[in-house]
């Protein structure tokens, strides 16, 4: 028999990025976004590695989402994402969109996204039909400009934290051989360090 309960219209919160890796600021800004919108559940979409590009310094995809899993394990509200890991290249937004949608059609999904990221959103594939389909939350960032986006019924500009860590950083850190644990949640510096990536 059908059991109509076990349906139930979620709203959840779509944080896109490689997480390589996953670190203290990404944390933030996604509790952030638990507390201060209307998201019930916040997911990480990890991006897979992009074939036709060379990138020495992106960790494998499952080492990733290891990581993810690894920093979000104690969060109710936390997932994370490999959708992407079995769509074609390069993966676009709108696509996986699609395919979320296809396959969690009782949810409601949202999209988060840096200020910097709003600025070139029309260069995005079918961003008018991401607009029209979807609420966009947009978190700021170190010196981004106003874009043509900002006064957009489906785009809140939100007043969370500015987090001026990056991922980058914080791979030449550790290449560099620099104590960097609080950056990192805990048990994903104990991985880095145990498994000796990034150096």
């Amino acid at each position: 028999m059908f059991n109509f309960k076990a349906i139930s219209l979620m709203h959840i919160g779509l944080f896109f990025g490689s997480f390589n890796p996953i670190h203290v600021g990404h944390l933030v800004l996604a509790n952030y976004m638990l507390e201060f919108t209307p998201m019930e559940e916040l997911w990480f979409v990890v991006s897979p590695h992009n074939p036709l590009k060379e990138k020495s310094s992106l960790l494998n995809q499952n080492q990733r989402l290891v990581m993810v899993n690894l920093a979000i394990e104690d969060h109710p509200r936390m997932r994370s994402s490999s959708i992407e890991f079995d769509l074609p290249q390069p993966s676009y937004t709108i696509n996986t969109l699609a395919h979320l949608k296809e396959k969690y059609p009782q949810h409601n999904f949202s999209l988060i996204l840096g200020q910097d990221n709003l600025k070139s959103f029309s260069k995005w594939k079918n961003y008018e039909a991401i607009l029209q389909h979807y609420e966009l939350y947009v978190y700021p960032r170190p010196g981004a400009e106003a874009s043509e986006f900002d006064q957009h019924p489906r785009v809140h500009l939100t007043q969370a934290p500015v987090m001026d860590i990056s991922s980058t950083f914080i791979r030449q850190a550790i290449k560099d051989k620099k104590d960097i644990r609080y950056f990192l949640p805990p048990k994903v510096w104990e991985e880095v360090d145990v498994m000796n990536l990034y150096r």
